[in-house]
């Protein structure tokens, strides 16, 4: 069982019901959201998601995957309420599909599917972790967008947001890392998965010159609207790990990427792919830092 008074506070969910609870927001973006954006991250929902499944489920699964789907913004001015039915469980493998509410508003619904771990029958690995600067490099730029409290280092100081960023190939490298790690795996993997939400759609825009993530629900509309994360390999949430993204394609609206995730051993810990928004203003015209909501 996960002692939840020992967790981050934003994966402290207080049970309201049974499979029922709500779930904190992060302060920082709570209080930000104020003056400035107001749509829930992502990541939280994912992360939170899988807290929602282990305190229904418990027992001795973790996560092989996690598949989101994102339907609405949600906000930081209501709670978040996550609702988990349980599909199946099994001896080795469950199956839980978990929805995010906001009042009677349906934000998110994910599909995850639980297993334990079992010994090798075979083994393999047919990707390389990339040749890329490490952690301690004085080039790499800081980046929040990580699970709250940990580290994040973007390889060579790329900064997607920034209209000054010279083009290049649709790829990033970051790094993460929290200050503790957790015995029950479900936790470590809750804290990565916040950290994957946040970087596809500005690598997507790397090979274009004037356009940048900087400009995103001004200049035009921009949101992750499916996501999926599979687990690997256990890992310490204390680690380093490496997000080597890169998108693979971008058009019609939209755009897909890939990304693996490394332990700085070259252990692959876990995948992910996304599908996000990348489109114009029906109306053409740009907005103004009062559209919050804007996506």
């Amino acid at each position: 069982m996960i002692d939840v008074d020992k967790l981050p506070e934003v994966l402290r969910l207080e049970r309201l019901a049974d499979n029922r609870y709500q779930a904190n927001h992060e302060p920082k973006r709570s209080e930000e959201s104020e003056t400035g954006r107001d749509v829930v991250f992502g990541g939280q929902l994912l992360a939170q998601m899988i807290m929602a499944s282990a305190m229904a489920g418990g027992g001795d699964k973790e996560v092989k995957s996690i598949h989101a789907i994102f339907a609405r913004p949600g906000t930081y001015a209501e709670p978040m309420v996550y609702e988990v039915d349980s599909i199946h469980s099994g001896r080795s493998f469950a199956s839980d599909t978990v929805t995010a509410w906001q009042e009677r508003r349906l934000v998110s619904r994910g599909l995850l599917l639980l297993n334990i771990d079992e010994p090798d029958l075979i083994r393999h690995k047919t990707v390389e972790m990339p040749d890329v600067p490490g952690p301690e490099d004085p080039a790499g730029r800081a980046d929040p967008r990580v699970f709250p409290g940990a580290e994040g280092i973007i390889c060579h100081g790329v900064n997607t947001a920034s209209e000054e960023q010279p083009t290049g190939p649709p790829e990033l490298f970051v790094w993460t890392r929290f200050s503790e790690t957790f015995d029950s795996p479900v936790v470590n993997q809750a804290i990565l998965s916040w950290a994957t939400d946040g970087f596809m759609i500005g690598t997507s825009m790397l090979p274009h010159a004037g356009v940048s993530e900087g400009m995103a629900h001004r200049m035009f509309s921009t949101g992750p609207v499916s996501h999926t994360v599979n687990f690997h390999e256990r890992f310490a949430a204390s680690e380093w790990l490496l997000m080597a993204g890169e998108s693979i394609w971008a058009g019609r609206g939209r755009a897909y990427g890939r990304c693996n995730i490394f332990a700085q051993d070259g252990r692959l810990v876990a995948t992910y792919t996304q599908d996000c928004m990348i489109r114009g203003f029906p109306d053409g015209k740009e907005r103004t830092s009062a559209d919050k909501r804007v996506m």
